[in-house]
């Protein structure tokens, strides 16, 4: 947890201020899903990027709380669209699992013959074609992809490689979920926006559970673990190394032959 909300601000604001200028980045793209991570990461960068700062909503088909993110983007003040992936996701796995036969009468008969495609892999295309997006307009833009996964997530790898895990820098890597709500409701009052936007429960958006009902643990009980503040149960602590050991592979780069 952090003590001092404000200073720990100021010093985020530096940082990306000193990149800004020590990298030549001259605009930001970032996926607003509606959550607090890419809601906290939008107003650190409106900050400091002001309206060279483009925010992409990017429904798979029908998304619950998409009005939650127009809404951020609208009293942040910051230039967003909308991107529907939903089309791309359902053609992609279709051309993965089918192909395109053609019978005796020069009909289609399509035929499920490819890779069948686990709902496991289907939770994770979208956040690769949603990075696929958001490169595509950074690239047209000349502007930089900002990450907005928090230390949490990292630890126990709950992140998809290659999708949310890919960005070109991200303000709140070092903070815990605890420390992002608490930077969250420092900004939050500065912009006007409604607190409930920080304090939502974190949810995947894709396999319709919490985080935490997926972990089988809570945030507050992460952090806590994380910092060394508390101790978990010993089952609570295998859960949570079994996960960062079998993630170990998302926070580094590709193995190569040294």
């Amino acid at each position: 947890m952090l003590n001092n909300v404000e200073k720990a601000t100021s010093e985020i604001l530096s940082w990306l201020q000193k990149y800004k200028e020590q990298t030549d980045c001259r605009g930001v793209v970032l996926g607003l899903s509606g959550g607090k991570d890419s809601t906290v990461v939008a107003m650190l960068c409106k900050k400091v990027w002001g309206d060279n700062f483009y925010a992409v909503l990017m429904p798979n088909g029908h998304q619950a709380d998409l009005q939650d993110a127009i809404n951020i983007a609208q009293t942040i003040g910051i230039q967003y669209r909308i991107v529907d992936i939903g089309k791309a996701y359902n053609d992609l796995i279709y051309g993965i699992e089918y192909t395109e036969h053609i019978d005796s009468n020069g009909l289609a008969d399509p035929r499920r013959d490819g890779v069948i495609v686990t709902d496991k892999s289907k939770t994770n295309i979208p956040p690769r074609l949603r990075m696929t997006v958001l490169y595509a307009i950074a690239q047209s833009l000349g502007f930089r992809v900002v990450g907005t996964g928090n230390a949490s997530e990292g630890y126990i790898g709950w992140c998809t490689k290659w999708g949310d895990c890919a960005h070109d820098f991200n303000p709140i890597a070092h903070l815990t979920c605890t420390e992002v709500i608490q930077v969250g409701q420092y900004l939050a009052k500065e912009f006007g926006l409604d607190e409930k936007y920080i304090v939502k429960t974190p949810a995947d958006g894709l396999s319709g559970k919490s985080d935490e009902d997926n972990f089988g643990f809570s945030y507050e009980t992460l952090d806590g673990y994380i910092s060394g503040e508390t101790h978990p149960d010993a089952e609570i602590v295998e859960k949570i190394e079994a996960m960062h050991t079998a993630s170990a592979h998302k926070r580094t780069m590709p193995a190569t032959v040294q």
